[in-house]
């Protein structure tokens, strides 16, 4: 199974996830409905806190990691441009040598962020998944739904919400139908927490529904007492079952008194979603371009139109899905914007220097540990390129006559290089490569 199911996301990574933020989704709505607050929005807000508190940490490293990435990578370009036209293995070996000097000298792992951007997407994918099919995490919205969804079996096993031509109905059933065969009474909740408010009245009087209850309490609002659902999706008058392009379609048809008043309130979460993404992105740290070649400005460009089209993106689909969806991302707008502006102001009073004194000395006890010796490694890796040019003009003799050694030559020095180049160290470690860099420097150097 795929989908989105009532008996909860069963991906192989997604789903252990979901079900574990599913169980924390579970306790701030039981915690609320204690206090007399059963509210999916207000859960939503406070589910959407405390995961991105939790992944601060990483938060932070990604932005540390762009702060020492914007002082180093002048370091980098030059190394890059040192060898620029030099293809041969001697030269790519010293060029990725001094790479490696400058990455370990500043703390930092060629891969950059990428290891917290891939801890953090599946949390987010699998925070996505709770969200938006809540029955299927908190117990109490997924047995009040249950509640309907058995009567419905008792009276036709579903059959008129399958053939229904309500727009809301017809989207859900096309969306879960396959649940449906799988498990009729998972599959009927699905469809039904899907479903608009004027298509849900419309279910419910075919069925007969407005007078069932949980633990004493009417589930569908019924004349003028509200019913669970309700009060589980009301936040702040709005109804977050519903998306906002149904509310600005029924309030089209209100009476022009608070036509406009109920169109105004249905464009707030769009709007709000896209402001708070485009607040969001002006916080990012901005990258230098004044000191990049022309891949790097291009990739700089991608990414500002990227972070241009992104709130307009938000807005759209906040529009387009239920309001419970641009809430989520709303929370997570304003969440992560403060967050940056704390982060900013944490890396702004770093002292860059002392960090990079500390990451020096870790690297060099590393090197210690290894078997090499760091003053003579970093001398060899900042020789010139000419250095590496295996025709340098020392004597066209001895240039020839590199050139016309014969293969057996050629393998046996090889042979004896390698052994010496692996003393002292694990044949094919690091220590044994770095020990033949210095030593085939030394022999160009003397």
């Amino acid at each position: 199974m795929t989908g989105i199911i009532l008996t909860q996301y069963d991906g192989m990574i997604i789903g252990p996830i979901a079900k574990i933020l599913g169980y924390l989704m579970e306790g701030i709505f039981s915690l609320l409905d204690l206090v007399g607050i059963p509210n999916v929005g207000l859960s939503i807000i406070l589910f959407t806190v405390v995961i991105y508190l939790l992944m601060m940490p990483l938060t932070i490293k990604q932005q540390k990691f762009s702060k020492l990435s914007a002082k180093m990578n002048p370091e980098l370009q030059a190394i890059q441009a040192k060898y620029k036209n030099k293809k041969d293995n001697d030269s790519m070996m010293a060029m990725n040598a001094e790479t490696q000097a400058v990455y370990a000298k500043y703390g930092v792992s060629p891969s950059g962020s990428c290891v917290q951007l891939l801890i953090q997407m599946p949390i987010l994918f699998a925070l996505y998944r709770v969200i938006y099919s809540m029955p299927a995490y908190v117990t109490k919205i997924g047995e009040t739904f249950r509640v309907l969804s058995e009567k419905i079996i008792a009276l036709d096993k579903g059959e008129f919400l399958q053939s229904s031509e309500l727009t809301s109905v017809v989207s859900a059933v096309r969306m879960y139908g396959s649940n449906i065969e799988k498990n009729l009474s998972n599959g009927i909740i699905d469809i039904l927490n899907k479903l608009s408010t004027s298509d849900m009245n419309v279910i419910s009087d075919h069925y007969n529904l407005s007078q069932l209850t949980y633990e004493g309490d009417l589930i569908l609002s019924n004349e003028g007492t509200r019913g669970l659902i309700d009060t589980y999706n009301n936040f702040l008058g709005i109804n977050i079952g519903n998306s906002p392009s149904y509310m600005v379609s029924e309030a089209w048809n209100s009476p022009d008194g608070i036509k406009w008043l109920l169109i105004i309130a249905a464009l707030i979460i769009p709007v709000l979603s896209a402001v708070t993404q485009w607040i969001n992105t002006k916080l990012m740290p901005q990258a230098d371009t004044s000191n990049q070649n022309d891949q790097q400005n291009s990739m700089a460009q991608s990414m500002k139109m990227m972070n241009t089209m992104m709130p307009l993106m938000s807005a759209f689909f906040c529009f387009t899905l239920p309001a419970g969806m641009g809430l989520y991302w709303i929370a997570g707008s304003v969440v992560r914007s403060i967050q940056q502006v704390v982060i900013n102001k944490h890396i702004d009073k770093m002292d860059i220097d002392e960090l990079i004194k500390k990451n020096e000395d870790k690297r060099i006890k590393k090197l210690e540990k290894a078997g090499i010796d760091p003053k003579s490694l970093n001398k060899n890796a900042t020789i010139s390129t000419k250095n590496v040019n295996p025709y340098r003009n020392t004597s066209s003799m001895s240039s020839k006559a590199k050139v016309s050694m014969t293969q057996e030559e050629k393998d046996e020095a090889m042979k004896k290089s390698t052994e010496y180049y692996s003393r002292n160290a694990k044949p094919g470690s690091i220590a044994a490569k770095a020990n033949m860099v210095k030593q085939y420097n030394e022999k160009n150097n003397k």
